[in-house]
């Protein structure tokens, strides 16, 4: 009998536990294990040499894995794999396909995933209205490489307050996202950028513990599956296409591939360097789908606002045009949206990332009359200015419908 198929932690003691799975492989579980049963089963002798550790630690590592940190158990799971050398022409092909012209920066993604897994990453959005896409097989051959290491989760799961089953993990994954609430965007932005999160399990106090956990969403929804806002720079959204030919054997080609493909990870070098806590520029990970998603959760208000400044540009043929908040407060009440100066300020400075002028100065301000009618004036005050070309940028399909 192998004494390190039972360990010690702290005064507990636990199992390790090979459980099977439908592919037929195994995940290795802690189970706690009572130690009248171990003594009935293999002597009282036997207790004295079953390892014995401090406490739980939880510390990722993939090249160079270490069981035990000072004295502490580390429950980061060890990967199988066993790398070796050889051909990818699956797994290159499948990357090239998720990522399609940004290739480089997911094979950079992957690679980081295994080489740096404490590093931050940004939340990788697939999105298709199409079937067919391989979006699942991704996640299913994430879970193939990363084993353990990766948890699928729910909407609800996501929203519990319980959360012991996934803030150990490396990726966290929600297919068929669908985030209504301003509050589940938050936190999953919150969780993407921290070190450390609260671990709270039924019945037992919230402990602080380290956070490395990067989050995958896929959705069929590409317009409006989460609420972000034009600013946001943590959403790296990805449209995919449909598959040109379906196979009904890739994921078993690609896991087939799994050595060679860490090998050529392992080996292979950046294609990008460390340029923001995310690693990623910006605007290196900024998509048409993303711009699309921005698009899809303005405001009424904003919207409106955009239709307004445009009208009066024409009607006057200006390219910019200057205008204070509460001009445009006023000349967004006078249709049949309602908005107040608070929210106006928030999507001129947050949204749209413009600056007043810091004195008041005089300007040509504009009035819009209950029928419809547009006069100018020269009024005074801290004014914004806004270009039309900005405008056509940002809502060219609202200026369509």
């Amino acid at each position: 009998m192998d004494k390190m198929q039972y360990i010690r932690v702290g005064t507990c003691y636990f199992k390790k536990v090979n459980a099977p799975t439908i592919a037929g492989d195994f995940n290795e579980i802690l189970v706690p294990w009572n130690i009248d049963t171990i003594k009935q089963d293999y002597g009282k002798d036997f207790i004295g040499r079953i390892p014995r550790y401090d406490g739980f630690t939880c510390i990722p590592g993939h090249l160079a894995y270490r069981q035990v940190y000072s004295g502490f158990y580390n429950r980061y799971s060890p990967l199988s794999h066993l790398l070796q050398e050889g051909k990818t022409p699956v797994s290159l092909f499948f990357v090239k396909h998720i990522f399609g012209s940004q290739y480089e920066l997911g094979l950079d993604y992957l690679q980081l995933l295994y080489q740096k897994p404490v590093h931050i990453l940004p939340i990788l959005c697939l999105v298709s209205r199409e079937r067919s896409t391989g979006k699942s097989t991704f996640l299913k051959w994430l879970k193939a490489i990363f084993e353990n290491n990766l948890t699928y989760l729910t909407n609800d799961n996501f929203g519990s307050q319980f959360n012991s089953d996934w803030t150990n993990k490396l990726l966290i994954c929600i297919d068929e996202v669908l985030f209504n609430k301003e509050e589940l965007t938050e936190r999953i932005k919150y969780l993407s950028t921290t070190n450390y999160n609260k671990l709270e399990a039924k019945g037992r106090d919230k402990v602080e513990i380290e956070f490395f956990g990067k989050f995958i969403l896929c959705s069929n929804n590409e317009d409006n599956f989460i609420k972000i806002d034009a600013a946001e720079e943590r959403f790296w959204v990805r449209k995919i296409p449909k598959l040109k030919t379906e196979d009904t054997q890739l994921l078993g080609k690609l896991v087939k591939e799994i050595p060679a493909f860490l090998f050529y990870l392992s080996s292979r070098k950046l294609s990008t360097e460390e340029s923001s806590r995310m690693w990623f520029l910006p605007q290196q990970i900024r998509t048409t789908a993303l711009l699309n998603l921005i698009k899809h959760n303005r405001s009424r208000v904003e919207k409106e606002l955009a239709n307004i400044l445009l009208v009066v540009m024409d009607q006057y043929d200006l390219d910019e045009i200057d205008f204070c908040p509460l001009d445009a407060m006023y000349a967004v009440n006078q249709t049949k949206v309602k908005t107040d100066l608070t929210q106006i300020r928030r999507i001129l400075k947050k949204d749209w990332q413009l600056t007043p002028r810091e004195n008041s100065l005089s300007y040509e301000k504009f009035i819009l009359w209950g029928k419809g009618e547009i006069s100018r004036e020269t009024g005074t005050g801290r004014f914004y200015t806004v270009k039309r070309d900005f405008l056509l940028e940002n809502f060219d399909e609202l200026m369509r419908e």
